[in-house]
């Protein structure tokens, strides 16, 4: 409202500074007329210069221009000034001010009713003359109700501190503003509520001070459907806000209840998983966080199932390998009734095989007395050095000379810088493996069977390997790979190869899985046990 109604004024006073400074219209009003006739000739002559704003402006209801030349008369927008327009205050105060002011008049049309608008008062400069004209636009109401009418807001305009010339309700028309207004304010403003016509009301007044003029218009604007509107608003977001905390909250129930059985059921299947209960009988169901964390209690049990059962196979294999090593040892026990007995009876039957010249069966028995006391002396030992172990298979393999003669050679091989006084490793282990090599390895041998034991210290690999070689009939790939499966795995229906599988599991209970024995055979090159130890036994006995 403010914006329009400064738009429309401020054309207004364009239009008032054209007319008032207009030549056509000051020469018009300082002329000298013998009668009406010549008047409304010359006014004839120049109806252009106020004729075209009365029809092109529509924002402009009329144009009057009031002069006290006794010759002007009564014609067009032209008049006269009488005793009854000279009384009026806004002739006397535009006479009286170069300034042009605004003011509210009341109007009575041809039908006799009466009503009330805003006026543009200004003084029109004569300068070659003695009389005074006032120039009087005044605004079309129809005009205002078309730009500023409002459905909602019941507007009221005034200006100064006259009464209203412009509402939305036609008997507001000539009543003072129904809100009190401080007139003594440059820009007085205001927003709250009021009680108008026994309703209360939100009520905004506002003051804009017009173009090129010390009036004021007062703006006031009220809306009688707020509060109404309030409590209806009140009364859906009540109805809004209990719908929104009434089913959310049975929601809520609902998936909390759900929710909580679930957890429950979740923290009863980790309370029997902790009592090694694997067997659930409930199942957390869903596609939420907390399914996830049941199957991943699943995986978990299942994995836990898997090591028992594997930790459950190892203690039986340990559990065989200690059986059977028992049995050796009750073995071996049996065997060793009175050792020195029998140290003593070998000597004595190797000095008399000496006293009568027999030096071949004198060493036979010699070396059969230290194999002896080394396999009595190591029977119930974890560990020896590999240094004993070599010169244990050295009277092995001189023993065994005496037995096949040319039959076979043996030797040693020690990797350089190796002290072999220095490795421990488990006992009794090498010979087997060099016993088969003899019996089985060089079977067919007539001649030439030689069989190798080398020792070699893998520094890349953090290994000791100990590997006893052949050159005798070796096997074909098909035998070869059997026999690693043997060895790799118990075949309770093989009873040949017990041997091997037995000092295989050995190895590996003691070291690790990562060790143990390896076979390398070609068919008639010759077949090569391999065992692998850890670094870790090459220190300082």
């Amino acid at each position: 409202m403010r914006t329009i109604l400064f738009e429309i004024t401020t054309q207004a006073f364009n239009i008032s500074e054209e007319l008032s400074f207009n030549e056509e219209v000051v020469s018009l009003l300082q002329g000298r007329y013998a009668s009406e006739e010549d008047f409304v000739e010359a006014v004839n002559l120049r109806a252009d210069a106020v004729d075209r704003y009365m029809y092109q402006y529509t924002e402009i209801e009329q144009i009057d221009i009031y002069c006290d030349n006794p010759d002007i008369r009564a014609y067009k927008q032209y008049h006269g000034v009488d005793g009854a327009v000279q009384g009026t205050d806004w002739y006397q105060r535009a006479t009286s001010q170069a300034s042009i002011f605004w003011e509210e008049m009341k109007k009575t049309d041809t039908h006799g009713n009466q009503y009330w608008g805003l006026c543009l008062v200004r003084r029109i400069p004569l300068v070659h003359s003695d009389y005074n004209a006032v120039l009087v636009i005044r605004l079309s109401d129809n005009y205002l109700k078309t730009r500023i009418h409002s459905q909602e807001y019941r507007n009221s305009v005034s200006v100064d501190e006259g009464v209203v010339f412009y509402a939305s309700d036609r008997e507001d028309y000539g009543k003072p503003q129904r809100i009190g207004i401080d007139y003594s304010q440059d820009f007085f403003q205001y927003t709250g509520k009021e009680k108008i016509r026994d309703k209360t009301c939100f009520v905004g007044v506002s003051t804009l001070r017009l173009y090129q003029s010390d009036s004021k218009l007062y703006i006031c604007t009220v809306n009688d459907k707020s509060y109404g509107n309030i409590w209806s608003i009140i009364q859906t977001c009540l109805i809004i806000i209990l719908f929104a905390i009434v089913v959310p909250g049975v929601l809520i129930h609902f998936f909390t209840s759900y929710f909580t059985r679930r957890v429950t059921t979740l923290r009863h299947v980790m309370h029997q998983a902790s009592n090694e209960d694997y067997d659930f009988k409930e199942i957390v169901r869903g596609e939420d966080e907390l399914s996830e964390a049941f199957a991943d209690l699943e995986v978990m049990v299942l994995k836990i199932k898997e090591k028992d059962e594997l930790m459950y196979r190892t203690m039986l294999n340990e559990q065989e390998l200690a059986n059977a090593q028992q049995k050796m040892e009750f073995k071996m026990l049996a065997s060793q009734i009175n050792p020195h007995f029998l140290y003593n009876t070998l000597e004595t039957i190797r000095m008399k095989a000496y006293t009568v010249g027999d030096k071949e069966v004198a060493t036979a028995i010699k070396l059969l007395g230290k194999s002896m006391r080394y396999v009595l002396e190591n029977s119930g030992t974890a560990f020896t050095s590999l240094q004993n172990e070599l010169n244990h298979i050295e009277i092995y393999m001189k023993i065994q000379k005496l037995r096949f003669g040319e039959k076979f050679d043996y030797g040693f091989v020690v990797g350089e810088g190796l002290d072999v006084s220095r490795c421990i490793m488990l006992p009794l282990i090498l010979q087997p493996i060099v016993e088969n090599a003899i019996l089985h390895g060089l079977e067919e041998k007539e001649t030439g069977g030689m069989v190798t034991i080398r020792v070699d210290r893998i520094a890349g690999d953090e290994e000791l390997c100990i590997a006893v070689s052949d050159n005798g009939c070796g096997m074909s790939m098909e035998v070869l790979e059997r026999l690693r499966a043997d060895i790799a795995m118990k075949n309770p229906e093989r009873k040949e190869r017990i041997g091997l599988y037995n000092i295989n599991q050995r190895v590996k209970l003691c070291y690790g899985t990562a060790y143990g024995i390896t076979i390398d055979s070609k068919q008639d090159l010759g077949t090569t046990i391999t065992f692998h130890l850890p670094e870790k036994v090459y220190h300082e006995i």
